[in-house]
């Protein structure tokens, strides 16, 4: 999650001061050829995505569409747009029991901020289903598990889902998220509802409306995999700080099952450590931190480089034979599953 705290003033100049349920009736058209945000500072706290410093909306943009059309680090796209006008527009944007809802237009690509924070909780682009970030992470999960339905706590707009779907067409998903406007916004303006049609292959994604973290978010038998994406006012939720909601959520996995999960961003959670060591970094996630008490030697991590997000993942179960897994995942996949490292205990 990108924190943008001043997109507010630039984007959305009367909509906190409307009231619950109100929203656009006609979409914003803003020219921003020229126009520099401040800055995001480095160190923003308790981000789902987190670029370096990025010096404008614009950038950020730019920079996603980058990593996604001349892969991961690639500044071509960016720099040769850097002159070229840029149209943006607020499709919608809406407030509903649980988030401030926002959706940006862009010539390639959709992006939903959301609650306060307006933080980027999804991008669809238009096109193609790579992002270039996390959320591509998601997609490798279907190699290393058993057969069976895998599910999404915190679908947002369907990023994951999208990829997952393309990639693995025969998939079983089931996306849980609980603000029902945020679903009938994904499904107008993000592509949602083309998930939510029986592939070729006879894959689908069932969307479920509710706590994910309640005993209703489970299947007879199990998840095969969970994708754990779940954040409020730009933190990951706080239960998942404790080891009990990850005992609780190992109980809902088929034998063998695996959660993949993303804690956040560089400094979300940090803790104080006095390991100084590469291995001992993922110390100082308290989500990885929290895992790892509920699966103690059975738990893996890796960190976004920086052009991606700085985001901090984990993976439960035993390290999977990297050699493998690499040659059973597609496309850019193939090359990422190698930074997988084991969790090594901490005094």
């Amino acid at each position: 999650m990108l924190s943008l705290p001043l997109l507010n003033s630039v984007l959305l100049p009367s909509f906190l001061s409307h009231r619950h349920g109100s929203c656009f009736s006609d979409a914003l058209s803003f020219h921003f050829r020229g126009l520099r945000l401040p800055a995001v500072a480095h160190g923003v706290s308790s981000c789902k995505i987190r670029y370096s410093a990025p010096s404008s909306f614009i950038s950020f943009v730019q920079n996603v569409k980058a990593n996604a059309l001349h892969g991961p680090g690639s500044s071509l796209a960016a720099e040769e747009e850097e002159e070229e006008d840029q149209n943006f527009q607020v499709v919608m944007a809406i407030r509903s029991n649980y988030n401030d809802i926002v959706i940006v237009d862009t010539p390639e690509s959709r992006i939903l901020l959301l609650d306060s924070t307006h933080n980027v909780h999804s991008i669809f682009n238009k096109g193609q289903k790579w992002t270039g970030s996390y959320w591509d992470e998601f997609a490798s999960l279907p190699a290393i598990v058993p057969k069976g339905p895998i599910a999404i706590f915190g679908l947002g707009g369907g990023t994951a889902a999208h990829l997952m779907l393309d990639l693995w067409p025969s998939l079983q998903l089931e996306g849980w998220e609980i603000d029902e406007i945020l679903i009938d916004k994904a499904r107008e303006h993000l592509g949602l509802s083309d998930l939510e049609k029986i592939t070729q292959a006879g894959g689908v994604l069932n969307v479920r409306v509710g706590d994910a973290l309640s005993a209703l978010a489970n299947v007879p038998g199990g998840y095969a995999g969970i994708v754990i994406d779940l954040f409020s006012e730009g933190k990951v939720l706080s239960q998942l700080q404790e080891a009990a909601t990850w005992l609780e959520l190992k109980d809902r996995l088929m034998p063998n099952g695996r959660l993949i999960v993303n804690c956040g961003g560089a400094f979300d959670g940090i803790v104080h450590s006095t390991t100084s060591s590469i291995d001992g970094i993922w110390v100082q996630n308290s989500t990885i931190k929290a895992l790892w008490g509920a699966f103690p030697g059975q738990l893996n991590w890796k960190r976004m480089p920086a052009r991606e997000g700085e985001n901090y993942l984990a993976l439960t179960g035993s390290l999977p034979d990297l050699t493998a897994w690499s040659a059973a995942v597609p496309g850019r996949l193939s090359s990422t599953v190698k930074q997988w490292r084991s969790c090594e205990p901490f005094p």
